[in-house]
């Protein structure tokens, strides 16, 4: 009895192990077969938009922005958008730190939403006087020195130039130089 019992627990044992195996194969996408009966790679996926991706949220439209003041007028509600995520990033901040919140405008959360038209904030003014001057530099002094470069290098200065995720840019240190002797080249 002893002998039948582990007889029949291995056999149930074996079957749970073969039904588990072929789950797994049920589970894989079937590979194609050549004519000649061989494997072939797969043929890959072309590229889902975002838009596509499970899990993620939909392309969203944002409305035609209102008092633009430095930004060209003709700007779309996105390339708007586009830039102050662009702005935001450069600075390491988020866009209630230039806008200020309307308490007559609460989201479904039922906190303000942003007036994004509102000019009440200091920041607000600061960053259009830094586009302002960011667009002059790359203007008059970027574009000039790299028209008179050969070798294509060069950037046009953007807010990342200099605040590197910082809201005030920070000081500049130069490097210490490591005075070391130079060793001759063996030949």
């Amino acid at each position: 009895m002893k002998m039948s019992f582990l007889l029949s627990h291995a056999a149930t044992s074996a079957l749970f192990a073969a039904a588990i195996f072929a789950a797994s194969l049920m589970a894989q996408p079937p590979q194609p077969v050549s004519q000649a009966g061989q494997p072939t790679s797969p043929v890959p996926e072309a590229p889902r938009s975002p838009d596509s991706v499970p899990g993620s949220r939909p392309k969203r439209n944002y409305p035609a922005p209102t008092n633009l003041k430095v930004l060209p007028k003709n700007l779309t509600g996105n390339e708007v958008h586009k830039t102050m995520e662009t702005w935001a990033g450069s600075l390491n901040v988020h866009c209630n730190f230039c806008h200020a919140p309307d308490p007559n405008n609460l989201g479904p959360n039922g906190r303000p939403r942003l007036n994004f038209a509102d000019d009440s904030k200091t920041e607000k003014k600061v960053a259009r006087l830094m586009y302002t001057m960011m667009q002059q530099v790359n203007q008059d002094y970027v574009s000039k020195a790299m028209d008179m470069e050969t070798d294509d290098m060069g950037s046009l200065v953007s807010c990342g130039t200099c605040h590197r995720g910082h809201q005030i840019p920070e000081d500049f240190v130069i490097p210490r130089e490591e005075h070391s002797s130079p060793t001759p080249a063996s030949h």
